[in-house]
């Protein structure tokens, strides 16, 4: 329950005294660093702090982030003061908040704040609340998970709202940000065919040189340093030209691609120079090249460019993507200068015209997408604008922060609420904007790059990939700032602003009272450049955030779906102590016929199944398929979809899968779905599908619809393998890291793999997150020499695949027909599963890396948690063929230990150790040939 914190009652605060510096390590112990907000009435600032971070808001003239502090370092994050936020509404972008007037951005000072102003096309602040973190999707634990999760997190909520800003913030608006408001439009090309008005005019220095290349007009192919561009009469009364173009492989300055206005005796071109990084302007006299940018240019973006007149003063403006304009530079107008009378697109000499440079350079591609030409601001037309605009002040947008309990970490989101009497679309937003201190500079951009802030950044809008940071790289983005002027990077390229953005869409349309809710963004600054440190902190966020992670049942994957093997499989399965049987790819199982016959067989599997205390699962293929022409994505021109075939999820195809999704779970009772090949972000252009009206909408309608099943089966209780990053979304395990062929190698070989794949991937991953492999019978060759089967005659390589994964925490998909074939097989896994199961909440807690399995020594890591009885084990393995023994120097500081250690090698007598100074302690381990221990530590 939240509780109102307005302007008004600004003097009250919750929990006013922020939590005392404590030398408590939180990865140790989290209990003494509550999240609380406080407020300091004084400054009219309010600060989120549990007493390991710091991110503090001013509330007056309006809010922003003018703090942000990580308290364990002791060093400033933030370095820049900039909006909450941004979205884009009916066309128009809008700042959420946020205080101009800084006057340095390599750093805040305190006493530049309070001279801070508002800008007035903003939303503005007016006012908070705060309470209790609620959770974001409903979790069923009905099967094992950490003893030591909550759900949901404890912390502290706020939420800070804004308001649309005023009629005179409009006006200034539709004076500079969207070309059409307030004037008539004269003319409009996109060039889908060469207008007739337009005279091409292109170099002789190459045959290929043209407006139209290989039938596409606008698309211009010359070499770099040439002139080719189009020229046509201007409407009378043209007061605006705009266009938009893409600027390709082309990389000349002069000769860069832009428009030019053109008079009898004078042309003013206003160009983009990418090769010299800038913008460029030839004013009828002289060129200038001296021009403020943007930032570096994005070459891989469309560009538009504009030339607007206001009485004697031409206003050359650009902007990238849908981002506001901003105005680039200015020339005065000779007295009595009239209405141009024409204007020229495309490449063209230094001063508009028609020559080329002598060194002509090689062959460039560019685009030109969009033309248009309006009229004088209409007075009347501005007031209807005005009017229009008037009716969406009650359009809210509230910006969202929680701050948990016992870890530097927070989230964020925004919230868009039309209250309006119209419908309005959210076309685009960024739920995060942060000038964040550089990791480092160089003065030359290195061609490997340059690193980001050390700060550990993820949504819930994640796909495609195993890898966090790869998941999330189309809406996570270290960009460089345009506001930071005084950095050492001579092109200003150094990577220190986040934004948080999706690549295309929402085009989200809100209905009067419908609220719009955006993806959540999760930030973990870091404390330390330590590898497993950092490792630490990212699953410690992932138990907070997404619990249902540690969840981790020992599965087997049945290789037929006819009811004799699965009994076999369940029996087998209840009988060693396997807890889930999943009926694999490629068994018959058919999660797609919804047939009631089908259907009713299928719950008899589920309710067999769970008198033998085991849970049931499928398989299921979504993406990397193709279904029809009608229902599979439409990609744009030139792409593809990322596993070369895919369905589009809101087809009428896809919306029908998802209905037999539900249906087959409500009505089988089945507990799991492996969902292969999930949606892994392709957008689609057709017209024609009924969840998405085009390409701008299309990605995040299909996110929503997958995430929105998702999270309908975390709060049913099944269990969610999905190939993607979707923990955030609901899922529970994805693979640890493999190469599905490696599973056709030597069984020797496997078993090495299986170690070095799981020490890898559990430097991001808990244990319990990761899947491994164990091919029971042939998978993808490999014949006799990479098969278990007969299970019995190669029961030592059956032991060692069980305890390269089991004693590392992490379960495997044992894929075959069967667990067992003789009793001593039997008798084997039955003593593995035990043994997991009794040390299971410390083999599934955290890893620290100690020596990554390489074949030629042996190889091992450790286990730990403070928060448990058994604080450590210690688990070796020996790949070699005659036993070992050597002394190991494990750290123990994350066991929470600080003097001494009592350690038991298997069953025996347990031997006390006094720590090192670094907290590690010398111990003898002897390890069988081909073997593996473990040790107890307490």
């Amino acid at each position: 329950m939240l509780i109102s914190r307005s302007l008004l009652a600004f003097g009250l605060a919750l929990n006013l005294s922020a939590p005392m510096v404590n030398a408590t390590d939180w990865l140790l112990d989290g209990e003494p660093f509550p999240a609380a907000l406080t407020v300091n009435k004084d400054t009219e600032e309010i600060a989120l702090s549990n007493g390991l971070i710091r991110r503090t808001f001013k509330i007056s003239p309006n809010a922003a982030t003018v703090g942000f502090d990580n308290l364990a370092t002791g060093e400033a994050i933030l370095r820049g003061v900039k909006p909450e936020a941004q979205v884009t509404i009916d066309g128009l972008d809008y700042a959420i908040g946020g205080l101009a007037g800084q006057p340095n951005y390599a750093f805040l000072r305190p006493e530049w704040i309070a001279s801070l102003t508002a800008q007035p096309d903003a939303f503005q602040y007016v006012g908070y609340e705060v309470g209790d973190i609620e959770a974001r999707m409903d979790w069923d634990p009905v099967r094992h998970h950490a003893p030591d999760v909550t759900w949901p997190p404890k912390g502290v909520h706020l939420r800070m709202d804004y308001r649309m800003p005023g009629v005179d913030g409009d006006k200034a608006i539709a004076a500079t940000a969207t070309s059409e408001l307030g004037r008539k439009t004269l003319l409009t090309d996109s060039f889908t065919a060469l207008d007739v008005a337009w005279a091409t005019h292109a170099t002789s220095g190459h045959p290929r040189s043209s407006f139209t290349n290989e039938g596409k007009v606008g698309e211009i192919y010359t070499p770099e340093n040439t002139h080719v561009h189009v020229e046509r009469p201007l409407p009378a009364g043209t007061a605006l030209v705009e266009v938009t173009l893409n600027l390709g492989t082309d990389r000349s300055s002069s000769w860069g691609p832009g428009l030019a206005l053109v008079w009898p005796e004078r042309v003013i071109k206003f160009n983009l120079r990418p090769g010299g990084g800038s913008f460029g302007l030839w004013d009828g006299t002289e060129e200038r090249v001296d021009l403020g940018t943007l930032g570096p240019l994005e070459l891989g973006k469309a560009w538009s460019l504009r030339m607007r007149r206001e009485g004697r003063t031409l206003f050359c403006e650009a902007r990238v993507g849908s981002a506001p304009w901003q105005t680039i530079t200015s020339v005065e107008l000779p007295e009595g200068l009239g209405t141009p009378d024409s204007v020229r697109l495309g490449k063209m000499d230094i001063r508009g015209g028609d020559e080329d440079h002598q060194a002509s350079g090689g062959l460039v591609r560019l685009a030109f997408e969009h033309f248009a030409a309006y009229g004088e601001i209409d007075e009347t037309a501005l007031a209807a604008d005005a009017d229009a605009a008037s009716a969406k002040k009650q359009i809210g947008v509230s910006v969202h922060y929680e701050l948990y309990d016992g870890i530097p970490a927070l989230s964020k989101w925004i919230t868009v609420t039309n209250n309006s009497p119209q419908q309005i679309v959210v076309n685009r937003f960024t739920s995060e904007i942060l000038a964040a201190v550089e990791d480092g500079s160089a003065v030359e951009t290195p061609a490997y790059g340059l690193t980001h802030p050390n700060i550990h950044v993820e949504t819930d809008y994640a796909f495609s990939s195993f890898n966090a940071e790869d998941a999330n790289d189309h809406v996570v983005h270290w960009n460089p700032d345009p506001d930071y002027k005084t950095q050492v990077n001579y092109q200003r390229t150094t990577p220190c602003l986040l934004e948080v953005s999706p690549e295309i869409g929402p085009e989200k349309a809100l209905a009067p009272g419908e609220v719009f809710t955006t993806f959540r963004t999760f930030m973990l600054p870091h404390d330390s450049y330590d590898r497993d440190r950092q490792g630490l902190a990212l699953r410690r966020l992932y138990r907070t955030i997404a619990p249902w992670v540690t969840e981790n049942p020992l599965m087997m994957h049945a290789r037929f779906a006819d009811w004799e093997q699965v009994k076999l499989a369940i029996d087998q399965c209840s009988e060693v102590g396997f807890e889930m049987v999943i009926l694999t790819f490629g068994s018959g199982f058919n999660i797609e016929d919804d047939s009631d016959d089908y259907l009713a067989k299928m719950k008899g599997y589920a309710d067999y199944a769970h008198e033998k205390g085991v849970e049931l699962g499928g398989y299921s293929l979504l993406a990397s398929r193709s279904v029809s022409v009608a229902d599979d994505v439409v990609m744009p021109e030139g792409q593809s979809p990322t596993f070369g075939n895919s369905p589009c999820l809101e087809s009428a195809w896809g919306q029908d899968y998802f209905r037999k999704l539900y249906q087959f779970y409500e009505k089988t009772g089945f507990n799991l779905l492996e969902h292969d090949g999930s949606y892994p972000g392709d957008v689609c252009t057709s017209t024609t599908h009924p969840g998405h009206k085009g390409l701008n909408d299309s990605r995040w309608n299909q996110y929503q619809r997958i995430a929105e099943f998702y999270r309908w089966c975390r709060g049913q209780g099944i269990y969610l393998n999905v190939p993607d990053y979707y923990y955030l979304a609901g899922s529970s395990k994805c693979g640890m890291g493999y190469r599905e062929t490696n599973w056709s190698l030597p069984r020797a070989e496997q078993v090495m793999h299986t170690r070095q794949n799981i020490y890898d991937g559990s430097r991001e991953k808990i244990p319990s997150m990761g899947w491994m492999f164990v091919p029971l019978t042939e998978y993808h060759g490999g014949g006799e020499a990479a098969t278990i089967e007969p299970l019995d005659e190669h029961l030592d390589h059956y032991e060692r695949m069980m305890m390269s994964n089991l004693a590392l925490g992490v379960q495997a998909c044992y894929r075959g027909p069967r667990l067992f074939d003789t009793a001593r097989t039997k008798d084997m896994v039955q003593r593995s599963v035990a043994w997991f199961k009794e040390y299971r909440d410390i083999l599934e807690s955290d890893l620290v890396h100690g020596r990554r399995a390489d074949g030629r020594d042996v190889d091992w890591m450790l286990h730990v948690n403070p928060g448990l009885e058994h604080k450590g084990m210690l688990v070796v393995f020996n790949p070699l063929t005659e036993g070992v023994t050597r002394t190991l120097k494990p750290n123990l500081y994350y066991t929470g230990l600080a003097d001494t250690a009592t350690v038991r090698q298997e069953r025996g007598a347990p031997q006390e150790y006094t720590l090192n100074r670094d907290y590690t302690i010398d111990i003898k381990v002897t390890v069988p040939a081909e073997g593996f221990t473990w040790l107890v530590i307490e």
